[in-house]
C-alpha cells in the first residue's frame, strides 16, 4: 500500500466512525465529536511543533489552552463601567508598579557590581516594590469584586467580536511562553517538563482565585458567539420553512446548523495552521529545527543558536494551543477554570501526538480526531458491552453491578491500551515522520 493510500484510508476510517455515530446515535453527537476533534487536532499540532520539530518536552499544555480561554473573556465580553470606575485603575496601576519593580531589580542586578551593596539595594527595591504594589493593587481588587458579585465581580472585557479573541488567545499564550522559555528552556528535558507543568498549575490557580479577572470558580457564562443562536433561527420563518422541507423540526435543525457553522469555522482555522506547519516543516528553517532536535551539539558546531531556536518553536507551539483554547471556550459559551485538568488538556493531547505520529503534522491531525472519538465513545460503548455481558446474571448480582459500574473506567483503560498497542506495533505512530 502506498503512503498516500494509507493516509487516505486512515482518515476515511475516522470519518466513517463519525458518520456511524450520526447514524447509530444522533447527528448532534457526531457534529459535537467533529467540532471537538477539529479543536483537538489544532492542539496536537501545537504540541507536535514543539516535540516533533524540536524535541521540547512541554507538559504545560493545559496552561496555554487556559490562557486562550481567558482571552475570549477579556476580548469579547462587555466592559463593566462600575468596576473600572471603582477599582479598575487601581488594578492596572498595581500591575504596572509590579512590572516596574521587576524591571528595576533586573537592571540593578545587571548594572551594579557583585557584592554586598548590590544585594542590599536589590532587596530594598524588591521588598519596597512589593509592598507598594500590594498597597495599590489590593484595594482596587476589593472594589471591583464588590460590584454585583452574584453576576459580575470582574472588570469585564473589551466588547469586541469574539473571532478576534482567537488570535488574541494565541498572542496571550505566546507571551506567556516567551516569559517561560527565557528562564526554562535552558533546563534539561525532564526539568523542563517539571517546570512547564508547575507553571501551568500556577496559571490555573491564578484564574481560579483572581475573581476580578474572570470571576474565578464562579465562571463566566453567556459568552458571545460567532454563529446565530438556536432560538433566533427557530423564530425565523424562512429557516423553519427550509427545515420543514428537509423533514426536520426547527429545534433539531437549528442545533445541527449551528454546529455545522462551528465546524466550518474550525476547519478553516485547522487548514490554515496545517498549511503553515507543513510549509515550515519543509523549509530550511524546519530542516534546521529537526537537525537541532536530532543532535544539538552538531547544530551548535555549525553555528546555530540552539536556545534561540528552541524559544521560537516553543512560542509558536504555545500560540497554536492558545488559539485552540480560545476556540474551545467559544464553542462552550463559558469559561470554567475548574475544568482545566492535566489529564484532559496535557496527557490526552500527548497521546494524540504519539498515536498519530510524532514529527508528522498529518499524523497529529489524525491522532486528534481518533483519540477524541475514542475518549467520547468508549464509555457508552463500554456500558453497552458490560450490560450485554451481564445480561444473563441476576438483577441483584454484586458481580453484575460491579461490572456495570466499572464501565466508567473504560475510557482510561482504552487510552492506555491504544497507546501500548501503537507503541508496540507502530512505535513511530500511525503516520510516521519521513
Amino acid at each position: 500500500m502506498s503512503d498516500t493510500a494509507k493516509k487516505l484510508g486512515l482518515f476515511a476510517i475516522v470519518g466513517g466512525l463519525i458518520v456511524l455515530t450520526g447514524v447509530m446515535q444522533s447527528w448532534n453527537s457526531a457534529l459535537l465529536i467533529l467540532n471537538m476533534g477539529l479543536i483537538s487536532a489544532i492542539m496536537a499540532l501545537g504540541v507536535n511543533l514543539q516535540w516533533g520539530f524540536a524535541g521540547l518536552f512541554n507538559v504545560g499544555v493545559m496552561g496555554f489552552v487556559a490562557l486562550g480561554g481567558l482571552a475570549t473573556v477579556l476580548v469579547s465580553t462587555d466592559p463593566i463601567p462600575q468596576a473600572w470606575t471603582s477599582g479598575g485603575l487601581g488594578i492596572i496601576g498595581g500591575l504596572v508598579l509590579g512590572a516596574l519593580t521587576i524591571a528595576a531589580a533586573t537592571l540593578i542586578y545587571q548594572r551594579m557590581p557583585k557584592g554586598l551593596l548590590r544585594t542590599a539595594v536589590l532587596l530594598a527595591v524588591l521588598i519596597g516594590g512589593f509592598f507598594l504594589y500590594r498597597g495599590v493593587f489590593d484595594p482596587g481588587v476589593a472594589a471591583v469584586e464588590a460590584i454585583n458579585p452574584a453576576s459580575a465581580g470582574n472588570i469585564g472585557g473589551l466588547g469586541l467580536p469574539v473571532l478576534l479573541a482567537w488570535p488574541v488567545g494565541g498572542l496571550l499564550a505566546a507571551g506567556a511562553a516567551w516569559a517561560i522559555g527565557k528562564t526554562a528552556l535552558g533546563l534539561r528535558s525532564d526539568y523542563l517538563a517539571i517546570a512547564t507543568l508547575g507553571i501551568a498549575e500556577i496559571i490555573i490557580a491564578v484564574m481560579k482565585n483572581e475573581d476580578w479577572l474572570a470571576r474565578g470558580v464562579k465562571n463566566v457564562i453567556g459568552l458571545p458567539r460567532p454563529v446565530p443562536y438556536e432560538v433566533d433561527l427557530q423564530n425565523s420563518a424562512s429557516f423553519v420553512e427550509r427545515a420543514a422541507t428537509l423533514g426536520l423540526d426547527p429545534t433539531t435543525a437549528s442545533t445541527l446548523w449551528v454546529k455545522t457553522l462551528y465546524a466550518g469555522l474550525f476547519a478553516v482555522v485547522l487548514l490554515i495552521i496545517l498549511w503553515m506547519a507543513q510549509m515550515a516543516l519543509h523549509s530550511p528553517w524546519g530542516r534546521m529545527m529537526r537537525a537541532i532536535r536530532d543532535n544539538e551539539t552538531a547544530a551548535e558546531a555549525m553555528g546555530k543558536d540552539v536556545t534561540r531556536r528552541h524559544l521560537q518553536i516553543f512560542v509558536l507551539g504555545s500560540a497554536v494551543c492558545g488559539i485552540a483554547g480560545a476556540m474551545m471556550t467559544t464553542l462552550d459559551g463559558q469559561l470554567t477554570p475548574g475544568t482545566y485538568q492535566p489529564l484532559r488538556f496535557t496527557f490526552l493531547i500527548w497521546v494524540m501526538v504519539i498515536v498519530g505520529g510524532s514529527g508528522n503534522n498529518l499524523g497529529s491531525v489524525l491522532g486528534g480526531f481518533l483519540i477524541w472519538f475514542l475518549w467520547v465513545q468508549v464509555e457508552p460503548v463500554g456500558l453497552w458491552l458490560m450490560q450485554l455481558i451481564t445480561s444473563g446474571m441476576a438483577e441483584d448480582s454484586g458481580l453484575r453491578q460491579h461490572l456495570i459500574d466499572s464501565a466508567a473506567h473504560m475510557r482510561l483503560l482504552t487510552m492506555g491500551v491504544v497507546l501500548l498497542l501503537v507503541l508496540r506495533f507502530s512505535p513511530r505512530g500511525l503516520i510516521p515522520e519521513k
